[in-house]
């Protein structure tokens, strides 16, 4: 039996020797990759924080002690050490182990986390909350993988650092290599640094300086200076030390001796304290160190090879968003690409080599990019920020203070939006158009296909305003091919013509609603089909004639409360006229768990068949609708 399975608690894990605790992260490590190789998942950033998490839960008493998780995707080792190996196999599945740390899982999952950038911020609120309540528990709070590009994180430890309240920081490097010099050089320094000893035998020195009389102010201040001036020169901390953290590191991240040690002195030490470990993100498999950013959210793959087993969708709506961009740019001078670092995943690849000096990755920063952009917009240029929707509700002050409120010409390609599947609620893009759509000024556009979707990035690009043009993620459509792609401001296009039932279709719902539509005429019903367009302004040409019909039904995938349905009551309010039925297919208030898209729409009752069920539950009793009149 290997060391692996006999591990279902951290309890386990410290009865290990350094040599079995060795062992272990080999196995953790081949264990890893054989298992996202079936189910897909988060590879490389786990491959690298494998000996962190092995000492973090060896140090600490989990979960008494909290540890919490900046980037939850680095969480699988995590899960591993703490019962969750078997659970694997469903990783990411509809009803399946999340990909991230979740509090309905296990009591060693403290805070639900998906989104960057907040562990400090959540640590010392649990830190504070610790100290009122008189209770004694280590904090641990594990950052990395871009996070503090994230402006929360500086504003977190601005305050924290005033607070001389006990907690620990790991920042995970894995973007630069360990210099063996300024390692070792560190590395004693930071032995002297945490030694009780030293720290007991700096404040006594302190004391009788201070205490000697008439001179031992000065005296003091001076040693004080001298240090600080030896610290500037020597260790490279020094910005988070003026934050008024305690810099440890660099920490080599893959010696498990190393951690232990640092991390038994440093949660033994008082006020916040910051261990900058470097790592190798996708450690011990060949394929993931050289490609560490391909290997970071990976589909199944060939153990082998290292190769996916899907074939890649090479039209993706992400890919079609990046070419269509690139040939309007070379076009217009004054167009600018802006991502918040996740450039090859928005499909920006071939504009940033192709045009680097108007391409500008501002890291994770979704609110700095908004108000950057502005300030391009304000310049003159036309600036097109691509970001998944998941990550743009992190910029809504931005978008309505410093875009909208200006009347900016800024355009928002909003990817993933709607359900992006295995992600799990945190990554769900299905509330952009609720929060877009109330800000003053903004125009929210969907397109049905592909040919649509290149027409409106056009469209935006030549449009005197803000724009947000939403788009999912996977393939780009081909339904309706061969439909009128003349894209006019607030106007919407009616794909059949028929009588007494209307369905009026947002952007990518339109693969499901044209199902639906066959379907309908096969159970002899004549619907209209509308393909909307605009989810604002809506058509009021549309809605006039929508208010005569007797059953209005709208399609989104957006949350139901209000989004593009409610829009659509609004314009008949606004005319004050309305159908005698209506009704509102889309995502209920609630947040919608991991799954793929189609298991997702089954079980929302939005996938074609579950939704000819609906409609003809509602229209039942009234069957001369279902009477095809041309």
């Amino acid at each position: 039996m290997s060391l692996l399975e006999k591990i279902s608690s951290p309890a386990e894990l410290k009865r290990l020797s350094l040599k079995g605790l060795n062992q272990l992260s080999g196995e953790i490590r081949d264990f890893l990759i054989e298992s996202v190789s079936k189910t897909g998942g988060h590879l490389a950033s786990n491959l690298g924080i494998v000996e962190i998490t092995l000492a973090l839960h060896y140090c600490l008493n989990s979960p008494e002690d909290k540890i919490l998780w900046d980037v939850g995707h680095q969480a699988y080792v995590h899960k591993i050490l703490t019962g969750r190996r078997d659970a694997f196999a469903k990783l990411r599945k509809l009803n399946g182990l999340s990909g991230f740390p979740k509090k309905g899982e296990s009591p060693h999952d403290f805070f639900d986390t998906g989104h960057s950038s907040t562990s400090i911020s959540t640590a010392l609120g649990l830190a504070k909350s610790r100290d009122l309540n008189g209770e004694s528990y280590k904090i641990a709070a594990i950052t990395g993988d871009g996070s503090m590009t994230g402006g929360l994180m500086y504003e977190a430890m601005n305050n924290a650092g005033s607070s001389n309240t006990d907690m620990m920081v790991i920042l995970n490097d894995n973007q630069m290599s360990i210099s063996e010099n300024v390692g070792a050089l560190s590395r004693h320094l930071n032995e002297i640094r945490t030694n009780p000893k030293y720290l007991g035998a700096k404040r006594s020195v302190g004391k009788i300086l201070y205490n000697i009389p008439v001179v031992g102010e000065d005296i003091g201040k001076f040693v004080e200076k001298t240090k600080d001036s030896v610290r500037y020169l020597l260790v490279p901390g020094v910005m988070f030390e003026e934050m008024g953290f305690k810099y440890i590191g660099p920490v080599d991240g893959h010696n498990i001796k190393e951690l232990i040690t640092v991390f038994n002195r440093v949660k033994e030490m008082k006020g916040p304290v910051i261990v900058h470990v470097y790592t190798k993100k996708g450690k011990g498999y060949s394929f993931a160190e050289e490609y560490p950013g391909k290997f970071h959210g990976i589909d199944k793959f060939d153990v082998e090879t290292g190769r996916p087993l899907k074939t890649k969708i090479w039209d993706s709506y992400s890919d079609v968003a990046g070419k269509t961009l690139l040939k309007l740019a070379k076009e217009n001078e004054r167009i600018v690409a802006i991502s918040a670092a996740m450039p090859e995943g928005c499909g920006l690849n071939d504009f940033a080599k192709q045009l680097p000096s108007r391409f500008f990755d501002v890291g994770i920063a979704e609110g700095h990019a908004a108000t950057f952009a502005s300030g391009l917009a304000a310049g003159g240029h036309i600036p097109v920020f691509a970001v998944y929707s998941t990550f743009l509700q992190r910029s809504y002050d931005q978008l309505m203070h410093d875009v909208c409120l200006q009347n900016l010409h800024v355009v928002f390609m909003v990817d993933r939006a709607g359900i992006v599947g295995a992600d799990g609620e945190t990554h769900q893009g299905i509330y952009d158009i609720s929060f877009l759509c109330h800000m003053p000024n903004m125009v929210v556009m969907a397109p049905k296909n592909k040919k649509e979707f290149k027409a409106m990035i056009e469209f935006a690009c030549n449009h005197d305003g803000p724009v947000a043009l939403r788009y999912p993620r996977g393939s780009a459509s081909m339904v309706y091919g061969k439909a009128d792609n003349l894209i006019e401001l607030g106007k919407g296009e009616i794909l059949e013509q028929g009588k007494d039932v209307a369905l009026v279709c947002l952007g990518s719902m339109m693969d499901n609603v044209s199902d639906l539509y066959t379907m309908l005429k096969a159970e002899g019903y004549g619907p209209t089909l509308i393909n909307a367009r605009f989810a604002k302004p809506f058509d009021m040409d549309i809605a006039e004639m929508l208010s005569e019909y007797k059953y209005v039904f709208t399609f989104e995938d957006n949350e139901i409360t209000a989004g593009f349905g409610a829009r659509v009551l609004e314009a008949f309010s606004q005319i004050g006229a309305f159908p005698e039925h209506f009704h509102k297919f889309g995502f209920p208030d609630e947040f919608i768990p991991q799954g793929s898209r189609e298991e997702l729409f089954d079980k929302y009752g939005l996938s074609a068949a579950k939704m000819l069920e609906t409609i003809m539950k509602i229209t039942e009793g009234n069957s001369y609708v279902r009477r095809y009149s041309s």
